[in-house]
């Protein structure tokens, strides 16, 4: 199959996940963001949830899905590898702990 044929197969993305998708790329490394932070940011209150139905299927190869973290500092899912999400943001210099990332009002981005 080609690539151009696999790629006709994909869901269009609608506006709002056009929105999250690129206010994620402004997420600077070292630097994490909550599902409920970048729904707001997206325009939509309430809808984190459907963030992170968004991250999970990770329609944009190269974006940084593993700075997307739940309520409070805790790392949330990522697709079944959290201990890959955590590895990858120790290397960004964060500290994470117990599952949570530590000092998370000061590393936490707001747009």
């Amino acid at each position: 199959m080609s690539a151009h044929r696999r790629r006709s197969h994909r869901p269009a993305l609608t506006p709002f996940a056009r929105r999250v998708l690129s206010l994620l790329k402004r997420v600077p490394a070292g630097r994490v963001v909550t599902y409920g932070a970048l729904a707001a940011l997206a325009g939509r209150p309430g809808a984190a949830r459907a963030v992170g139905n968004l991250m999970r299927v990770a329609p944009e190869p190269g974006l940084p899905y593993h700075r997307v973290i739940a309520a409070g500092g805790r790392l949330g899912g990522y697709g079944g590898h959290e201990a890959m999400k955590a590895a990858l943001l120790r290397r960004e210099g964060l500290t994470v702990m117990g599952g949570r990332v530590r000092g998370f009002a000061r590393v936490r981005w707001e747009g």
